[in-house]
């Protein structure tokens, strides 16, 4: 199976979400290389960048929940490289 790595960037500003977001991730963490987490106390929102190596589809589809969650923002970027 082919996979990419990818960076998952997750902005949340609505704390109600963290629970579920840390779900999700514990979901994926097969997949997961590592993440960095900062909390922005100024403006009251946490970062947190995701490492991930997995099947695009899988990437997109813990992308797409994280995003729905209330609150919470996130986008991946993907690297050109592919492996198998």
């Amino acid at each position: 199976m082919e996979t990419r790595v990818a960076v998952i960037g997750i902005i949340i500003e609505n704390s109600d979400s963290i629970e579920r977001l840390n779900q999700l991730l514990h979901e994926f963490s097969q997949y997961i290389i590592g993440r960095m987490g900062i909390p922005y106390r100024e403006r009251k929102i946490n970062i947190i960048s995701v490492a991930i190596d997995a099947p695009i589809d899988k990437i997109n589809a813990l992308t797409g929940k994280i995003g729905h969650l209330t609150g919470v923002h996130a986008k991946a970027v993907y690297s050109n490289l592919q492996t198998h």
